[in-house]
């Protein structure tokens, strides 16, 4: 089995940053996807940005020019940093993960608070 462990949620005023950080629990393994996901309250869960093995990157185009989603293939770790942020993308955000050697099975964080108020 593996875990993804995240951190960096937290409150913040509109226009400020914050950078998510998600760390599988085996480093042996290869990743095949690694993103974020986020839902908000009364919504469906919708992707925001993900990093494909041998694709490349993609993101919800809400977060297109504020977001940034990187990878650390070392680590099995991905990160997201938030910059402008608005009310909008107040949200649980849950890290995902999908492994070469462990062919569809999903993996899920257990999700972090991200909320962004005055």
């Amino acid at each position: 089995q593996v875990q993804l462990v995240e951190s960096g949620g937290d409150l913040v005023q509109p226009g400020g940053s914050l950078r998510l950080s998600c760390v599988a629990s085996r480093s042996d393994l290869r990743v095949y996807i690694m993103g974020w996901y986020r839902q908000a309250p009364g919504k469906q869960r919708e992707l925001v940005a993900r990093v494909t093995t041998f694709i490349g990157t993609n993101y919800a185009d809400s977060v297109k020019g504020r977001f940034t989603i990187s990878r650390d293939n070392a680590k099995n770790a991905v990160y997201l940093q938030m910059d402008s942020l608005k009310p909008e993308d107040t949200a649980v955000y849950y890290c995902y993960a999908r492994f070469f050697e462990l062919e569809g099975t999903d993996y899920w964080g257990q999700g972090t608070q991200v909320t962004v108020s005055s």
